[in-house]
Formats: C-alpha cells, sequence, structure tokens
C-alpha cells in the first residue's frame, strides 16, 4: 500500500489522542548522528556492536528511581554501556526543569559521571510546562531542541519521537518515514513514550498501530521502546516489530498478558540490550539487580 493510500486511511484516526490529520509534506530536518562507541572497561564480547539501557517514567526523586538508578549503575560495572533511551515522563508532575536536580542529576550521578549519555524524548507530564521546552534544550537530555530526531550508534541507528496527543503529526510522520526510508544501518530502533501494543493499564493504541506498524514492517524496524504504562513488557515478534515497555523506572502499575504478550511483569526495573550482527540480547533488571527476562531480537524475523 503507497503512502498516499495510507494516508487516506488513518486521516484523522489519530484524532483518538487529540490529534487531527490534514496533510503533510516530507521534511528533512530534525536529525543527527553520532557515532561515538567507545566503551571504558572490560574488553567487549566477541561481535558486540553495542550495549545500551532503556528505562521510561523515572522522574519522580522518589525511593524507587533510586533503587532502579542504582540497579543501572551496578549493571554498568559489571558490563559497560554509554547509552540510555530515556523515554519520557522525566520529570513529574508537571515537566518542571527545576526539579532537574532531583529527577535525574543526582540520581543518575554515577553514570552521568562515567560518561554515559542519556537521550530522551516527552512524556505527556514533560509537556504540562512551556510544552517541553526547557526539556529539549537541556544538555542532558541530548534532544538539541528537537521534538523529534535521530541519532546513530555503531550499526544501530535510533528514531526518538514525540507521540504526545499534541504532536506535530503532519511533519513528524513523513518525516519518520523519510528517515527510515534514508537509513542503510541494519538495525532500526525506535522509541518514544506512549505504547504501541501493551497488556497494562491503557493497552495497545489502535491509532498508532495504523500509523506506525506499517512502516516498522516496510523499513525493518526491529524494535520499538516506550514508557507510559509502568510496567515491564516484551512482545513477541509483530510482523518483524518487538514492542518493549520500559516504564517501571519509578513506579509501578498492575499488568496482564495478551496473545502476543512474551513476558510481562509489575516490576520496578530497565531493560539492557547487547547488539551482535545477527541479533539483540534483551535482559529486564529489577532492583534486586537480578535479571527476571531475556530473548533474542533477530535482525530480521524469519
Amino acid at each position: 500500500m503507497n503512502w498516499k493510500r495510507r494516508q487516506f486511511l488513518f486521516l484523522g484516526s489519530l484524532g483518538a489522542i487529540g490529534t487531527g490529520i490534514l496533510g503533510w509534506r516530507l521534511v528533512r530536518q530534525n536529525s543527527y548522528t553520532d557515532n561515538s562507541v567507545a566503551i571504558a572497561g572490560k574488553p567487549a564480547k566477541k561481535d558486540l556492536l553495542l550495549r545500551f539501557v532503556s528505562v521510561a517514567d523515572t522522574g519522580t526523586g522518589a525511593k524507587g528511581q533510586y533503587a532502579v538508578a542504582e540497579a543501572m549503575n551496578f549493571y554498568h560495572r559489571q558490563n559497560p554501556y554509554n547509552l540510555v533511551v530515556l523515554a519520557g515522563d522525566n520529570i513529574y508532575n508537571n515537566g518542571e526543569i527545576e526539579k532537574i536536580g532531583a529527577v535525574f542529576e543526582r540520581p543518575y550521578q554515577p553514570l552521568l559521571k562515567k560518561g554515559v549519555k542519556f537521550q530522551a524524548c516527552l512524556g505527556n507530564h514533560d509537556i504540562r510546562t512551556d510544552n517541553g521546552e526547557p526539556q529539549l534544550k537541556y544538555p542532558g537530555f541530548n534532544m538539541q531542541g528537537k521534538r523529534y530526531y535521530t541519532f546513530r550508534r555503531n550499526q544501530v541507528q535510533f528514531f526518538a519521537l514525540d507521540t504526545n496527543s499534541n504532536a506535530d503529526w503532519k511533519k513528524q510522520l513523513p518525516w519518520l518515514e523519510l528517515e527510515l526510508s534514508r537509513s542503510d544501518a541494519p538495525w532500526k530502533v525506535v522509541f518514544g513514550h506512549h505504547p504501541i501494543y501493551a497488556s497494562g493499564v491503557y493497552g495497545n493504541n489502535p491509532a498508532f498501530i495504523q500509523a506506525f506498524t506499517p512502516l516498522f514492517e516496510k523499513y525493518g524496524v526491529q524494535l520499538y521502546i516506550n514508557g507510559h504504562e509502568h510496567h515491564y513488557e516484551r512482545t513477541k515478534s509483530i510482523n518483524g516489530t518487538t514492542y518493549l515497555v520500559t516504564g517501571g523506572g519509578a513506579g509501578t502499575r498492575p499488568v496482564g498478558r495478551s496473545e502476543w504478550t512474551a513476558y510481562s511483569a509489575s516490576s520496578l526495573s530497565f531493560a539492557a540490550y547487547e547488539v551482535y550482527p545477527d541479533r539483540i540480547e534483551v535482559k529486564a533488571i529489577g532492583t534486586d539487580k537480578r535479571v527476571f527476562d531475556q530473548g533474542v531480537i533477530q535482525v530480521k524475523s524469519v
């Protein structure tokens, strides 16, 4: 199905999340590249391309956040990494940048001191103050003033999205398709705050399924990472894409299971990824510093 036909089919469907699409044009903006992959510490595993972690719904400054942060720091000592995907709701309750010390700089101080880079996107709580603009400009979130952007680490290209109800869908969706079509990276990872598939309080997002999954399948996106749901959940491969909820960064809510769920848990946790030429090995790690789920994402679905 071509883009124009697909556009027609879900015109207005994103209105379910507060947005109407009236048409758009392709734009080439909001992209930048970071090819640094150096990792200090013990020698890298054979053929390891990149190690990174993800976490979301973190910004409370409370006990749960510190417990997950300590587990992330412990994992770093054992398995050095230099990238954290921070998938939104970075500052509760209203995105107040004056809280940044309490909800980001102090909890993650050990990692920041070691040069670990956080790449953030905006959650629904983050846009309650000045539509998230202070966070876009905050150096520690590495968004460089952009609500959606792309960057590359070795053979992995990441695409950060603004999935909020007031996002500029007229530009963002064509931007995403353009950037995906231009990418020659064998691994493509998209992240945003809101889920596409999930078995928690909010569940699936039909408008996002209609808007995003055809692009993911067409351009070979192997992984989508999100928060918003305060649990951990890893799906089976759905048309070549694994959907991973990593929203237990500071608190939890109940989660069930769906027919496509590989594993789910209402646990304070983060996810760790080791990228190889043919696979990504995923681990879910709790505040007891133990792995409670692990799976493999293939570079191409079979």
